[in-house]
């Protein structure tokens, strides 16, 4: 009898535990995202007013606040689904590498191999997305879950959202 009694303790103590320990996953897990987003907009404001204080907005100004949106999308995506777009890391990786080539281009005047290299590094990543779309579509990681899920019962790995 003691030891159902002291299997019953156990099995309380870790339900208790389990339900502290998500609770302060997902406390950590919001402030996180609030904080991400909220630098994020600090940011993309921080530019667009530096550009109007310039008076003038060169590509380089317009292709950093595409990256800006790129990043509080996922956010909002992430913090409406609670699962990372791959898709769009990959988006701000080819936005970062056109604004590095328009820059290295536009400051040396003079365009060399590493277009080439960055242009192959921007071939690849497109390559990439649609590899991940191809595989989103026909290969479902997990079905869409509730809401109220348990943060021990989900899995990031290889989810990305269907879009029509």
């Amino acid at each position: 009898m003691k030891d159902n009694q002291a299997d019953k303790l156990r099995a309380g103590l870790h339900k208790h535990a389990e339900s502290a320990g998500n609770l302060l996953v997902e406390a950590f897990h919001y402030l996180a995202l609030f904080a991400i987003g909220g630098i994020t907009a600090w940011a993309g404001t921080m530019t667009a007013l530096e550009m109007i204080g310039k008076g003038t907005a060169s590509i380089d100004d317009i292709l950093l606040l595409f990256i800006y949106l790129e990043l509080g999308a996922m956010v909002g995506i992430y913090f409406k689904t609670n699962h990372m777009p791959v898709r769009f890391l990959i988006y701000v990786a080819i936005t970062a590498l056109t604004r590095l080539m328009i820059s290295d281009i536009s400051h040396h005047n003079e365009p060399d191999m590493s277009v080439v290299y960055v242009s192959g590094a921007i071939l690849l990543l497109a390559i990439a997305v649609l590899v991940v779309r191809y595989a989103s579509a026909h290969f479902p990681a997990m079905q869409p879950q509730a809401k109220n899920h348990k943060i021990s019962d989900e899995s990031h790995e290889g989810h990305e959202s269907h879009e029509p």
